[in-house]
């Protein structure tokens, strides 16, 4: 998000303005094809590289001397104007991820002293109340707010330096889920199960810590190795050998969890099926003969007795046959023997008909 702006140039120059982002979670973020782009059209700057978990980016205007103390990571051209910009960021995909809407005016900054306009709190909106005008001159670049009201790193952290003792608020990544489970495979289930997770998200996602838990007959629990990473819009599958999870035959139920204990996706089934894996899809979980790990799910079109809406309408339709075959009379419907007497009866009764009319009129003659 955008943490820090100095609309107002520095002592040396008002030409030399920058700003800051900050990132606010535990993994680092590929910036290629991200955009931070003012309403008039200026600034428009096209980002690039990466910015490390819980860490900042810096974008110099016109060239890395506007702060010569610290590095840039990226240069752009566009000034800002002194009455206020209405700035957003986009990530790859177009989505709005953060905006600061100032066109009426700046929210905090002092064009005199040159004392920046900071975000107090990183982890909150960017409404006009969260910000405030720095307390000295020239801002703090790379560095914690010094109107935060976070604890955040220094920019001398990142360089190995420990100037003091720091504590970030951890916010883990959403859309991670379980994505296709294998819990009766064909072959021996020892070797041949296995789990696959789903990153929905359009950066890569460090699953460190995570957790994953069955709750049905003897409970196993997983944490990710250190390292561990899902890509951009990609799948993890992990084995039964890999987890020493147990799914059950018989059904089970199990949790994604992300480190600080909370649930970021669960599943549950009550009876596998025979080499058919069960998948995540938009309408439900839905049983598949088509076995996809590491790649995107792929339903059958053979219908699975397991998914309940299918299992009615199994269950309606050989009921229906079974009556079909007894010659039952169902659903206001008449058996299928009925139209071959029908006729018959009819035959005989005009038959019938025409002989008591011609012994009448034999009589009468």
């Amino acid at each position: 998000m955008v943490n820090e702006i100095v609309w107002m140039g520095t002592k040396s120059s008002y030409n030399n303005e920058w700003i800051e982002l900050y990132n606010n979670t535990n993994y680092e973020i590929k910036l290629e094809d991200w955009k931070l782009t003012a309403e008039d059209g200026t600034p428009e700057i096209n980002l690039s590289g990466m910015i490390p978990a819980n860490g900042f980016y810096l974008l110099e205007r016109t060239n890395d001397d506007t702060l010569p103390e610290v590095p840039a990571d990226q240069i752009y051209a566009g000034a800002m104007g002194n009455n206020g910009e209405y700035l957003t960021l986009y990530d790859s995909s177009g989505n709005m991820i953060d905006s600061v809407n100032c066109s009426p005016g700046w929210f905090a900054g002092d064009n005199s002293t040159k004392q920046t306009m900071e975000r107090k709190n990183p982890l909150s909106t960017a409404s006009p109340e969260n910000w405030g005008t720095s307390q000295n001159s020239g801002g703090t670049p790379k560095a914690k707010n010094s109107v935060s009201e976070e604890t955040l790193p220094s920019f001398n952290s990142f360089q190995g330096k420990t100037e003091e003792q720091t504590e970030i608020r951890v916010i883990y990544p959403s859309n991670i889920f379980i994505n296709e489970i294998l819990p009766s495979p064909e072959g021996p289930d020892e070797t041949d199960e296995w789990i696959e997770i789903s990153n929905q998200n359009n950066f890569e996602v460090d699953l460190s810590g995570w957790k994953i838990k069955d709750s049905i007959g003897k409970s196993t629990t997983y944490i990710f190795s250190k390292r561990t990473k899902v890509p951009s819009q990609g799948l993890l599958t992990l084995s039964r050998q890999t987890t020493k999870i147990t799914l059950n035959n018989d059904g089970d139920e199990m949790f994604l969890l992300k480190p600080d204990g909370k649930v970021a996706d669960s599943v549950s089934y009550e009876k596998a099926l025979i080499g058919q894996s069960y998948n995540k899809t938009s309408s439900g979980w839905i049983w598949s003969n088509i076995l996809t790990p590491g790649l995107d799910n792929k339903i059958s079109e053979i219908a699975s007795p397991q998914n309940p809406q299918q299992s009615s309408l199994r269950a309606a339709e050989e009921k229906g046959n079974q009556a079909k075959e007894e010659g039952k009379v169902t659903g206001g419907q008449f058996p299928e023997k009925f139209p071959v007497y029908f006729p018959a009866s009819i035959l005989a009764i005009f038959s019938g008909a025409i002989i008591l009319l011609l012994k009448k009129k034999i009589k009468i003659s």
